[in-house]
C-alpha cells in the first residue's frame, strides 16, 4: 500500500493542511480546483493541481467521476478526502479503489456501517456504548417529550429538528425529510429522546491494519448554533475520572468492533453525569487542532502512515496530553441575522500573531455561498483552560477581516463571557433566551469612534488637508486601494500600506482605509466611520423600508404563499428560499396587505432581492 503521491479531494484550509504534511512526510501533493478556486493560494502550494470544472460542487468537489478522472490524469497513486464533500461518502472511498488507488481513510465497508446514523447506533449498542431512547415516529409515547428528529444520513445539523409537543411532530418529520433529502439524498430519519442542556463531547480514536486502536483523549464541542461548531476545546472540563473512563473505552470499544482504520470521531452527549452515543464520524474532523496542540501529534501525518499499511506510531501509554487547547471557527456569516452566510470580496484580512491559524484566506479573494461559509480556524494552547481563554479573546482583538461580514466579534464577545468563562454552556446554549444579550447587535464602541477620527485627523494632517493628496488609498478615475492601519494606541496611531508587515495591535484594533472613510476591527467587529467630502459629491444607495422581506443570502425561492392584494398577519409565512441546504421562512413583518411580490417559486435570487412588500394594515 506504499504511496508516494496524494491527491487532495477538497479544497480552502483542509487542502492546504494536507498539502503541508504531505510535503512533511515527503509526499508529492495533488491540488484540485473549481474556477471559482483558480487562483486560491492552496492550488499554488500543491506540487500540481487539476481542474475539476466550474463552481458548483457538484460539477467539481462532489463530483466521483471528476475527482478520479484527476487523479489519473495527474499520476496519483492516493486521495485524501479532507473534510465535508465526499468525505463520508463511502460509494467515493469504493470508487477510489476500485481505481486502484489508496484511499487515506477507514474501508468503504465501515464507511457504509458507521456513517447512517441508525446503522452505527445498533453497532454501538452491541459494542456496549450508551445510547438514547429512540421511538418510531408513528408511536411516540405522550410522556417521551422532547424528541429529536435527525437525518439517518450525512451530519452537521441538516435534516435535524427538535420536537417540543405532538402536535408539532409532524411538521417536523416533513422538514426534516426534506432537508436530509435534499443534503445526502436520503429522507430517512430517526426519533429518538432528546437530552435538554446536554454537552458535546467526543473522543479522537485511531486504528491501523494491524488492528490497533487508541484513543487520543476528548474534545468538547459544546457552544454550537443550529448544531453547528463554533468553539472546540480539548481536553473537555468537569468530568468526572468515571464518565472521563467511559467515554475513552466506549470509543475504542465500538472501533474494535467494526474494525476501524485511520482516524476517527465517536461523538457522545453528557448530560447529568452520564454519556449518550450520539454518532461516528468516519474521517478527520474541523477541531483535529486542539488535539494535535495538547498531544504534540500530527494527525494528517498519522493519516499518511496507517494508510500506508504502517502501524500506529504511538501505543496508547505514551499518548499524553498537556495544556488545554481552544479552537475558534471563523465563518463569513452575520451572527446577528440568524447566522446567514455571507459573501463579499476580502479586501484584507489580518490574522493574529504567536497562536495556530488555519486558513487559506487572504486579500483580494472572492467569498461566495457555493461553499461553506468557514473562512479558517484560530487555535490556542494553554496552561489550563482559563489560560487558554484568555489567549483566544487576545487573539481575537488582533484578527480583522474586510469586505465581508463574519463572526469575528461575536465569537470574541462569546469567548470573553462570565457564561463561557464558568462552563456554563451546553449545546443549546446559543440558541435560547440565555444568549440573548451575545446575539444583540453591539453598539459603536466609543473607544473605536475615538480611534476613528485621531486616526482620520491624523492621515489628513499627513498630507496637508487635502482630499487629492489624502493617502487612504482614494484616486481619481479608479476605485479606492485599501489602506491597513493597526491602531497601537490613542497617543501614538500609526498606519501603512494593505498587506505590508504589521505590528501587533495593542489597542484591540485594526482598521483599512478608502476613499470614503474608515472600517475599524475593534474587538473583532468591523466599524464603518464614513467622512462627508463635498469634492467626491454623492451618490443614491437603494435603502429598503421596513414593509420590505428580502432574501437573507442568495438561493432559491422554494415556495411563495401569497399574492399580491392578500391580506396577512405578522409573522405569517409568505415563502421559502433554500440557500446552501438551508430552507429559510420568510415572514410577514406586521400585519397588512402584500402589495408586491417579486419572484417565483423557483427563481434564483441574489442577496437582499426584495421578495416582497407588506403594506401596513
Amino acid at each position: 500500500m506504499n504511496f508516494s503521491s496524494v491527491l487532495v479531494a477538497n479544497r480552502g484550509e483542509i487542502a492546504r493542511r494536507v498539502i503541508r504534511a504531505c510535503r512533511a512526510s515527503g509526499l508529492k501533493s495533488i491540488a484540485v480546483y473549481s474556477d471559482a478556486d483558480a487562483e486560491a493560494p492552496y492550488v499554488g502550494l500543491a506540487d500540481e493541481a487539476v481542474h475539476l470544472g466550474p463552481t458548483r460542487a457538484t460539477e467539481s468537489y462532489l463530483s466521483i467521476e471528476r475527482i478520479i478522472a484527476a487523479a489519473k490524469s495527474s499520476g496519483a497513486e492516493a486521495v485524501h478526502p479532507g473534510y465535508g464533500f465526499l468525505s463520508e461518502r463511502a460509494e467515493f472511498a469504493r470508487a477510489v479503489v476500485d481505481a486502484g488507488l489508496v484511499f487515506i481513510g477507514p474501508t468503504p465497508d465501515v464507511m457504509d456501517a458507521m456513517g447512517r446514523k441508525d446503522r452505527a447506533r445498533a453497532i454501538a449498542a452491541k459494542a456496549g456504548v450508551p445510547v438514547t431512547p429512540q421511538f418510531d415516529a408513528a408511536a411516540v409515547p405522550p410522556d417521551a417529550y422532547p424528541i429529536l428528529v435527525k437525518a439517518a444520513a450525512g451530519g452537521g445539523g441538516k435534516g435535524m429538528r427538535i420536537v417540543r409537543e405532538a402536535g408539532d411532530l409532524e411538521a417536523a418529520i416533513d422538514a426534516a425529510r426534506r432537508e436530509a433529502a435534499a443534503a445526502f439524498g436520503d429522507d430517512t430519519v430517526l426519533v429518538e429522546k432528546y437530552i435538554e442542556a446536554g454537552r458535546h463531547v467526543e473522543v479522537q480514536v485511531f486504528g491501523d491494519t494491524a488492528g490497533n486502536v487508541v484513543h487520543l483523549f476528548e474534545r468538547d464541542c459544546s457552544v454550537q448554533r443550529r448544531h453547528q461548531k463554533v468553539i472546540e476545546e480539548a481536553p473537555s472540563f468537569g468530568l468526572s475520572d468515571e464518565l472521563r473512563q467511559t467515554l475513552h473505552d466506549s470509543s475504542t470499544a465500538l472501533c474494535r468492533e467494526v474494525g476501524y482504520t485511520g482516524a476517527g470521531t465517536v461523538e457522545f452527549l453528557v448530560a447529568d453525569g452520564q454519556a449518550y452515543f450520539l454518532e461516528m464520524n468516519t474521517r478527520l474532523q474541523v477541531e483535529h487542532c486542539v488535539t494535535e496542540e495538547i498531544t504534540g501529534l500530527d494527525l494528517v501525518q498519522w493519516q499518511l502512515q496507517v494508510a500506508a499499511g504502517r502501524p500506529l506510531p504511538v501505543a496508547q501509554d505514551d499518548i499524553i496530553a498537556s495544556g488545554h487547547a481552544m479552537e475558534a471557527r471563523i465563518y463569513a456569516e452575520d451572527p446577528y441575522t440568524g447566522f446567514l452566510p455571507q459573501a463579499g470580496l476580502v479586501l484584507d484580512a489580518a490574522w493574529p500573531d504567536g497562536v495556530r491559524v488555519e486558513t487559506d484566506l487572504g486579500p483580494d479573494q472572492e467569498v461566495s455561498t457555493a461553499y461553506d461559509p468557514m473562512l479558517g480556524k484560530i487555535v490556542v494552547l494553554g496552561a489550563d483552560r482559563e489560560d487558554a481563554r484568555r489567549r483566544m479573546v487576545a487573539a481575537l482583538d488582533d484578527t480583522g477581516i474586510f469586505g465581508v461580514t463574519t463572526n469575528v466579534g461575536f465569537v470574541r464577545r462569546l469567548v470573553a463571557s462570565d457564561e463561557f468563562a464558568t462552563g456554563d454552556i451546553h449545546t443549546g446554549w446559543l440558541d435560547s433566551d440565555a444568549s440573548v444579550d451575545l446575539l444583540t447587535p453591539p453598539v459603536t464602541p466609543d473607544e473605536a469612534a475615538r480611534a476613528a477620527a485621531l486616526l482620520w485627523a491624523r492621515l489628513e494632517r499627513s498630507t496637508g488637508g487635502s482630499p487629492m493628496s489624502l493617502d487612504d488609498g482614494w484616486r481619481a478615475g479608479g476605485d479606492p486601494a485599501p489602506v491597513r492601519i493597526v491602531l497601537v494606541d490613542e497617543a501614538d496611531l500609526t498606519w501603512e500600506h494593505a498587506f505590508a508587515a504589521t505590528e501587533s495591535a495593542h489597542a484591540g484594533g485594526l482598521a483599512i482605509a478608502d476613499g470614503d472613510g474608515l472600517t475599524i476591527a475593534w474587538q473583532g467587529q468591523n466599524w464603518r466611520f464614513d467622512t462627508l467630502d463635498p469634492m467626491r459629491g454623492g451618490h443614491q444607495r437603494g435603502v429598503s423600508t421596513d414593509a420590505d422581506v428580502v432574501s437573507p443570502m442568495p438561493g432559491t425561492v422554494l415556495r411563495v404563499d401569497v399574492s399580491e392584494g392578500e391580506s396577512v398577519t405578522v409573522g405569517q409565512q409568505l415563502g421559502v428560499v433554500e440557500a446552501m441546504k438551508m430552507e429559510l421562512a420568510l415572514l410577514a413583518p406586521y400585519d397588512g396587505v402584500v402589495s408586491y411580490v417579486g419572484a417565483g417559486a423557483g427563481d434564483q435570487v441574489p442577496i437582499k432581492h426584495l421578495l416582497f412588500t407588506v403594506d401596513p394594515a
